[in-house]
């Protein structure tokens, strides 16, 4: 795989570590920024990481940054536009 494939693999998983769905109700809204905050600290240590490294690991930095993904998963209900407040 090239750098320019690899740097797409990492910027993949960098945009699937931050991109967190929208909780469907508000009362899962602590979840869902908690959520999204652990999961852009990772992804910015391993962004970080990356940088100080050779172009040719930036693949081995995508697949830490999934597993890591996979050991924070959405736990509350998402995927439904959220509910208006009254």
């Amino acid at each position: 795989m090239s750098a320019l494939e690899e740097l797409r693999t990492l910027l993949d998983a960098v945009a699937d570590a931050i991109d967190v769905p929208y909780p469907d109700s508000f009362d899962d809204d602590e979840a869902y920024r908690s959520l999204l905050d652990r999961r852009a600290r990772i992804a910015v240590v391993v962004a970080r990481a990356a940088l100080a490294e050779e172009p040719d690991a930036y693949g081995w930095n995508a697949a830490y940054l999934r597993r890591k993904i996979e050991q924070h998963p959405v736990t509350y209900g998402a995927g439904k536009k959220p509910e208006v407040a009254p």
